[in-house]
């Protein structure tokens, strides 16, 4: 079961800097899914994913909330 990262309202760099800050606490190999709403996203948090090393498994971008399913540390 992954880990719910709320960061809905919030927009970059916010986004990110939370969600460094989360994947911090967590173990290599856990999940976490994020939830946002800022619609440039997804370029930013591919980008994060590459930067840590960390694996973007799935992305939605159908609708709100845009969802990020991602292993932490997994390279």
């Amino acid at each position: 079961m992954p880990i719910i990262v709320n960061l809905l309202k919030l927009r970059c760099p916010d986004v990110i800097m939370m969600l460094r800050k989360k994947t911090r606490t967590l173990k290599k190999g856990q999940r976490i899914l994020v939830l946002t709403d800022d619609k440039f996203s997804n370029t930013d948090i591919i980008l994060f994913c590459r930067f840590m090393k960390h694996t973007l498994l799935s992305s939605s971008l159908n609708k709100i909330p845009y969802t990020y399913l991602i292993k932490v540390h997994t390279r």
